[in-house]
């Protein structure tokens, strides 16, 4: 048997790995509407997975077969298309390009050993792919490049390769640069020239795609002037990353480098991550068997991307944190994976994506599954022991079956009830924990509640498991406000949670005005004088109680003295009024909300031998407090959170001044590295509530904020008297 073997499934035949060198697996990066989608299909085809139309035996695509995708038109979540190349095997990551599904995109780069960055030759690259390419260099996962639409009447590959070169090359501009330049066909009516084939720069072969089939041939005289500079530019660049110091010296003295010697250390720098060609891609005409540049890209990822092999040893702990050795991708080794990605299927119940990184990992073998611990996103601790269920490789929205998923490849695994996004699978007598990686803060409310009874009994059950998938997606029941909120990354993310809720799990919910924890407290000092005194025949009601209320520094609470003398109260009603007090500082005495800061002193009062009680005091003392608030001068308070606000430097002006828009005080700014600033804010929490969509549309999607609670402080009078009358009439 080669290096991957075919196994015959009811959905058809599955790609397996013997050993972690015949794996790659490459997660394709870039924004929304870059063509990632389609060049997985182009990738699929080309490697005979698919057949013409791109699609597989039923008919389904390979990519964005989601239903939730179909109607939308766009990727909302990671998905897998494993494709085999020259004996190995390619597991290719697509991922959502719109920045709400930034969690889907976090997911990929973590299962996959390099990254592919997609570019649109018409929209040019974005500010958030630049940040994402910034972190991959940072860590130094291995990138290349792939330039799209070339159809485009206003693309220009030359150019757009040279934007790449001074966006992602900024640091060594001749460790980016491109492998082969286009050939073009006849101009059209627009007088556009199609791009008909590609030059290679190393082998000075053209690889002609004008007939719908790649055909190799040498260059004409006028095609090979054309790739002289640019050949040389990329020998150099190729050279400069070489391990073989006297390389450089025999080029510039005039030697002829082997081409074989060229390509070894161009892959060899690939692999390092030193080093990122620029490629181009276009889909298959209608007909055509192989898409412009695909064998080309495929070639390079399983030549030029590291194996799993590659990786370096993996640092892990056990459960309670203790230190244990690194693991290595070995399939012999103890078991280590990770759930990347978790998805319900109707029929098959929750299925996990796992990238297994040691050991191998095998269908209804009993797994140990660790958790995180991201409770304050609405997901439990867990340390248990489960069982797997049937191991499976996906291709469109089948799920074809696998035997075993050996270190450094991907699977699909049925029935893991308990394990969720993030979480490790290890075996169960050697519990292993990998450390979880950087996922972003949701931080756009979505308040909801269930439309009617039947939403409401079942709504529950839906929310958890869609926590358990999302882990961008905080649960939050809020205490003070009394709200159900799913804190989410953007608009697009609450639209497909509300649609998940109610397209899998039959839930209507309806989102309703999310409310922030007001509170109220009093300006000066006041008295009230609390009486319910009720007469009806039989058993009467009898109490009256005189109050003085204080404010007191912010924090106080609710604080109640007795200062009564004389048993005018008598000692068994004094904490009946207490407890109606307190209980009308919850319910608020302005405009609804509570009551806090305060102190509230019981000075007097009268009782009846037969008609006081406990009721009627309780009655007594939250009319007293009614009272007071009517004489006193109201504080409405509202929560200031803390922002911390990170910005490219051309950005920070803006960010500033709509920050000052908001009622925001700038407390400070510094540098946060290369080009970056961090502003530090005070600003109330009613004015951010869709700050994390403002934010992207300021900084034009490159910057993010966190946001902590720091203190209630006052409301202005003016907004203060507008919310008043608000609650008086109730909306």
């Amino acid at each position: 048997m080669g290096a991957t073997s075919h196994q015959a499934g009811a959905a058809g035949r599955a790609l397996t790995a013997d050993r972690p060198t015949s794996v790659r697996n490459v997660v394709l990066v870039g924004h929304s509407g870059a063509g990632k989608t389609t060049l997985v299909e182009a990738l699929a085809l080309t490697a005979g997975a698919v057949n013409r139309a791109g699609r597989v035996e039923d008919g389904s695509t390979v990519s964005d077969h989601d239903e939730i995708e179909h109607r939308r038109h766009r990727s909302v979540q990671l998905s897998l298309v494993p494709v085999e190349w020259g004996g190995i095997k390619i597991n290719v990551l697509d991922t959502p390009g719109y920045a709400d599904f930034v969690g889907e995109l976090r997911a990929g780069l973590r299962a996959a050993d390099a990254a592919l960055f997609v570019v649109s030759a018409a929209d040019g690259i974005d500010g958030a792919t630049r940040m994402v390419w910034d972190e991959c260099e940072a860590v130094g996962m291995p990138r290349a490049i792939v330039v799209t639409h070339l159809e485009a009447a206003r693309s220009d590959y030359a150019q757009m390769a040279g934007v790449c070169g001074e966006i992602f090359g900024a640091e060594d501009p001749d460790a980016v640069v491109p492998l082969y330049l286009p050939l073009h066909g006849p101009a059209g009516a627009d007088g556009h020239a199609p791009v008909t084939g590609l030059l290679g720069l190393l082998s000075r072969r053209v690889h002609d795609y004008g007939s719908g089939e790649r055909v190799e041939r040498d260059p004409d005289p006028a095609e090979l002037a054309l790739i002289a500079d640019a050949r040389s530019r990329l020998i150099e660049g190729i050279i400069a990353e070489s391990e073989d110091e006297s390389l450089m010296d025999r080029y510039l003295g005039g030697e002829d480098i082997d081409v074989k010697t060229l390509v070894d250390d161009l892959e060899r720098a690939v692999a390092r991550g030193t080093f990122h060609p620029v490629l181009m891609a276009a889909p298959a005409a209608e007909g055509a068997r192989q898409g412009l540049g695909t064998v080309e890209l495929l070639e390079l990822i399983t030549g030029g991307f590291p194996t799993p092999a590659e990786r370096a040893p993996l640092a892990v702990t056990a459960p309670d944190g203790s230190a244990r050795p690194a693991v290595t991708c070995d399939p012999d080794g103890p078991l280590v994976a990770e759930v990347v990605k978790t998805s319900s299927d109707p029929y098959v119940g929750r299925v996990s994506l796992v990238r297994v990184f040691s050991g191998t990992l095998l269908p209804e073998a009993t797994v140990h599954v660790s958790g995180h611990g991201l409770a304050d996103r609405g997901h439990e601790d867990h340390d248990v022991d489960e069982r797997t269920g049937a191991l499976s490789s996906p291709f469109g929205k089948h799920q074809r079956p696998l035997g075993r998923c050996i270190a450094g490849d991907l699977v699909c695994v049925a029935k893991l009830t308990r394990a969720e996004t993030g979480d490790t699978l290890s075996a169960k007598d050697r519990p292993l924990l990998m450390e979880p990686w950087s996922m972003p803060e949701p931080l756009l409310p979505l308040a909801v509640e269930a439309h009617g009874k039947a939403d409401e009994d079942k709504l529950s059950q839906a929310l958890a498991r869609l926590v358990a998938e999302d882990p961008t997606l905080r649960l939050e029941q809020n205490p003070h406000t009394h709200q159900l909120v799913l804190w989410c990354l953007g608009e697009a993310h609450q639209d497909v949670v509300l649609e998940r809720l109610r397209t899998r799990y039959g839930v209507q919910v309806d989102p309703v005005p999310h409310k922030v924890s007001l509170r109220e407290t009093f300006g000066a000092e006041a008295t009230g004088r609390g009486r319910h005194v009720k007469q009806s025949g039989g058993h009467g009601q009898f109490a009256i109680c005189e109050i003085r209320v204080e404010p007191l520094p912010a924090g106080s609470g609710v604080e109640f003295v007795d200062k009564v003398v004389g048993g005018s109260v008598p000692r068994q009603f004094i904490p009946s009024v207490e407890k109606g007090v307190r209980a009308q500082a919850a319910r608020g005495v302005a405009a609804g909300y509570p009551l806090v800061d305060v102190r509230i002193t019981l000075l007097d009062g009268k009782a009846h031998s037969v008609d006081s009680s406990d009721a009627a005091f309780q009655t007594a003392g939250a009319l007293a407090l009614r009272e007071a608030a009517a004489e006193a001068t109201m504080h409405l308070l509202e929560p200031v959170a803390e922002l911390d606000v990170l910005v490219p430097d051309e950005y920070v002006g803006p960010v500033m001044s709509d920050l000052a828009g908001r009622r925001g005080r700038v407390v400070g700014s510094d540098q946060a590295g290369p080009g970056r600033t961090r502003v530090r804010a005070e600003i109330p929490e009613i004015e951010i509530g869709r700050y994390a969509v403002e934010l992207r549309s300021v900084s034009h999607g490159t910057g993010g904020f966190r946001r902590t609670y720091a203190r209630h402080e006052p409301m202005p009078p003016q907004l203060a008297e507008k919310i008043r009358e608000q609650a008086e009439k109730g909306t």
